[in-house]
């Protein structure tokens, strides 16, 4: 056997043993990375996976107060709490679910707008420019029942600060109800709501912002571009992932509202504010038709898994594009 074949042997059997330890260095990493993310594994099956799969498997039976103690008596019905939240005369579900819509698409409409515009506003240097934009914080650090409180006492028919500024403007001759009629009452909840989640809007907007090189606005200004043409075809672009990442969060948070509401107007009045999560608390805990209750929690969600699935697929196309 030549020398040449005798290096050439040695250089594969060393090539061999260095992609055996590789491998065993991969398995032995793989299995340390396994150990780090067991806890948070066992904590998603626990607080998470268990929960929802009792609510799943609560839905598809009859459950009232009747027979909650006695799980011989809890019938199997399968889809029938499903279809009878459509299709019941006394079921106000159609109802919840277009008033969620309304409710989270008036909010995030305006929340998104007047974040954006603060978050354009504190991203230049003045002077108190940290002060107020911590002192916007204070709607977002606030507890929301607090905040529902605060609320519902502007918009109180008597006495409220709304109707008194109203009135001294001559905007309006008398006060208005605001919580007693179903239109008015709507609007004060997505009042409400917006004057929360704006600090939200304008911090992650903000931090979008802080991404943009300062060079690309000093070569659109030597090119003559103006302001509006800056914000459209410089700014929005590249920040389109932290916008998709406002409007996508900001759906999850708005649909899935429920002690804002609750404590503002639970839902009233006469349904005009019944959202799909106040609704399936009042069947859970009020009429005690836990699985009709357990099977709207399951609809609410439903709608949001398909847009976290929807977020995730945005968030990874973007990725592949970059």
């Amino acid at each position: 056997m030549t020398s040449a074949t005798l290096t050439a042997k040695e250089h594969t059997q060393s090539g061999i043993s260095i992609l055996g330890i590789g491998k065993r260095k991969l398995t032995s990493q793989g299995k340390m990375g396994f150990l780090f993310s067991l806890p948070a594994l066992i904590y998603m099956l626990v607080f998470v996976g268990y929960p929802t799969l009792s609510n799943l498997i609560l839905s598809l039976k009859n459950v009232n107060v009747y027979n909650f103690s006695k799980p011989g008596m809890q019938e199997f019905v399968g889809l029938s709490n499903y279809v009878e939240l459509f299709t019941d005369a006394n079921s106000v579900m159609s109802k919840a679910i277009v008033n969620t819509l309304i409710f989270t698409v008036a909010s995030i409409f305006f929340q998104f707008i007047i974040g954006f515009v603060l978050a354009l506003l504190f991203s230049k240097k003045f002077p108190g420019s940290s002060f107020f934009r911590g002192a916007t914080m204070i709607s977002w650090l606030l507890p929301v029942t607090v905040a529902g409180l605060l609320f519902k006492f502007i918009f109180a028919t008597s006495g409220g600060i709304a109707n008194q500024m109203l009135m001294s403007m001559h905007l309006i001759d008398s006060p208005v109800d605001w919580l007693l009629k179903g239109n008015t009452a709507m609007v004060a909840i997505v009042v409400a709501n917006i004057w929360i989640g704006i600090p939200f809007n304008m911090m992650l907007l903000l931090t979008g912002l802080t991404t943009v090189p300062a060079d690309i606005y000093e070569s659109a200004r030597i090119d003559g571009a103006n302001k509006i043409q800056t914000l459209f075809r410089i700014t929005i672009p590249v920040i389109k992932p932290a916008i998709m990442s406002v409007l996508t969060l900001g759906f999850v948070y708005t649909f899935k509202v429920f002690d804002l509401v609750w404590v503002m107007t639970k839902g009233g009045p006469i349904n005009a504010t019944e959202l799909a999560s106040t609704y399936a608390y009042k069947l859970s805990f009020e009429q005690f038709e836990f699985s009709k209750g357990a099977a709207s929690a399951n609809i609410l969600f439903l709608i949001l898994f398909v847009v976290g699935m929807f977020y995730i697929k945005l968030i990874n196309s973007e990725e592949e594009v970059m």
